[in-house]
């Protein structure tokens, strides 16, 4: 039997059912609420809390170039840049995948709570910080946790529901929310078909930056020096994997390039009505 793992009995208190939105609480190996629905945890350590079915995620193959990826630090300019802005208390991370910038953002004995719908990348998730409580969950459905629960989200390179971000951070909470610029492998550009779509900024503003009160962005700027392999990482842990042109990766020194935007609730920011 599966035992619930100690950081989603720990954070449970916080969570809600995606059914009903009562609150759950653990009952065995399983979480419930007070009208019966029942979420078992998976013997990985995770748990589901959504309605219906849920997108596949990445796939294992895309988790492991990630997970190589991040090892070889890659992409520890961001991860920093990310542990320097964030905020002590309860994280909640959107689209966490494996846990990593999570894992760096929480103190020793923090909390945090991994949102992905990919069942291979939560796994490792699970194990990325003791503090990590790894959940399936869709952002675009409402979120699993109860109002005003979080002092801070992050979002990298993931979908943003605004109202649920919003709704979920405590009155001063934050959140991080991370974004390409065109320049982010730009020197890759040829070996895929996928292009950073430049509306982003634009719909980021319209979209969290209605619930959420912008208070700064930064550039983070890095580049990486990366061999044969390292390149067919890169491209294999995003959506560029799918869209792989044909032509040799070879070792060349690749630019990363993110902005970071800070938003808050602010104190006169009027919260939203949970529907």
């Amino acid at each position: 039997m599966v035992a619930v793992p100690a950081p989603l009995a720990r954070g449970a208190a916080l969570l809600r059912c995606p059914v009903c939105h009562g609150p759950l609480r653990v009952d065995g190996q399983s979480l419930v609420c007070d009208a019966r629905h029942t979420f078992d945890v998976a013997r990985h350590g995770h748990v589901t809390l959504a309605r219906g079915e849920v997108p596949a995620g990445d796939d294992a193959a895309m988790v492991a170039a990630r997970v190589a990826v991040f090892d070889a630090g890659h992409y520890a300019p961001l991860t920093q840049a990310l542990a320097r802005a964030a905020t002590p208390g309860v994280v909640l991370d959107l689209g966490a995948g494996t846990g990593h910038h999570l894992a760096a953002v929480l103190a020793p004995d923090g909390l945090g709570f991994a949102l992905d719908t990919s069942r291979p990348a939560l796994r490792h998730a699970a194990r990325a910080h003791p503090g990590i409580a790894a959940i399936v969950a869709d952002v675009w459905q409402p979120l699993p946790l109860g109002d005003a629960t979080v002092d801070l989200v992050l979002d990298v390179f993931s979908p943003r529901n605004g109202a649920e971000m919003a709704r979920v951070l405590k009155p001063g909470g934050v959140s991080l929310v991370a974004i390409p610029t065109p320049e982010h492998l730009a020197e890759l550009a040829g070996l895929h078909a996928v292009r950073v779509d430049p509306d982003k900024v634009e719909r980021l503003e319209r979209t969290v930056g209605a619930h959420l009160e912008l208070q700064g962005r930064e550039t983070v700027r890095w580049t990486m020096d990366l061999d044969a392999s390292a390149v067919e990482q890169v491209l294999k842990m995003s959506p560029a994997g799918a869209h792989r042109r044909p032509g040799e990766a070879r070792a060349q020194r690749v630019t990363g390039s993110v902005e970071l935007w800070r938003f808050t609730t602010g104190p006169g920011r009027r919260r939203p009505v949970d529907g």
